[in-house]
């Protein structure tokens, strides 16, 4: 299994993957209201975004330190609530999406973590 979640998880391929993800992510964030991929909660899409990018993150930058993750993806998700108070998108900036962005990197931070030492075999 370890071996198996090494292949899959290398730094070579998840790097492209994470920038991917965060095209993605700003695309969702400044298209239409109107699209919208998944009906769920706005509040848990922003979670959801942000948890698997600091996952694909933790995994493309396994040194990266865990406090500059964690302002790296969180200024991330302020920057896309900047961009969308652009009155010309007609999107709703919110700071309480902000806060969904960062609650979710600041669980995924510590989980990832530990799933990563479990699977790398490592002692905590």
């Amino acid at each position: 299994m370890t071996r198996l979640f090494d292949s899959l998880t290398k730094p070579r391929l998840m790097k492209p993957l994470f920038w991917v993800l965060v095209a993605v992510a700003l695309f969702f964030a400044l298209a239409p209201a109107r699209v919208d991929p998944i009906r769920i909660n706005d509040k848990l899409q922003h979670m959801a975004a942000f948890f698997v990018l600091t996952g694909v993150a933790l995994l493309a930058w396994p040194r990266i330190s865990r406090l500059r993750l964690v302002v790296v993806l969180s200024l991330y998700g302020a920057l896309i609530e900047v961009l969308q108070a652009i009155p010309t998108l007609h999107r709703d900036s919110d700071w309480h999406d902000w806060a969904a962005d960062t609650v979710a990197i600041l669980i995924a931070v510590p989980l990832g973590t530990l799933v990563l030492r479990h699977f790398r075999g490592e002692r905590t």
